[in-house]
């Protein structure tokens, strides 16, 4: 497997991890908008499933942008 692979392999992991622990901590969710009340709702183990949940997506998205930018350049 080529080394392209293998990091588009990765983070498509890290995406699917931040999905999965963000739907699993708002599971029991009664409702989603806004912000600030389903923040209220969430216990705090929640809560830091959710925002590590939030920060692997924003984490992969990134680094995929860092990376096609940089391939793009030389």
């Amino acid at each position: 497997m080529t080394p392209e692979k293998k990091r588009r392999i990765a983070m498509a992991g890290m995406f699917l991890s931040g999905v999965i622990g963000c739907l699993d901590a708002l599971r029991d969710a009664k409702f989603f908008w806004p912000p600030d009340a389903v923040w209220e709702e969430l216990r705090n183990p929640n809560r830091l499933k959710l925002g590590a949940g939030i920060a692997l997506i924003v984490v992969s998205f990134a680094t995929s942008l860092v990376h096609s930018r940089n391939a793009t350049r030389g």
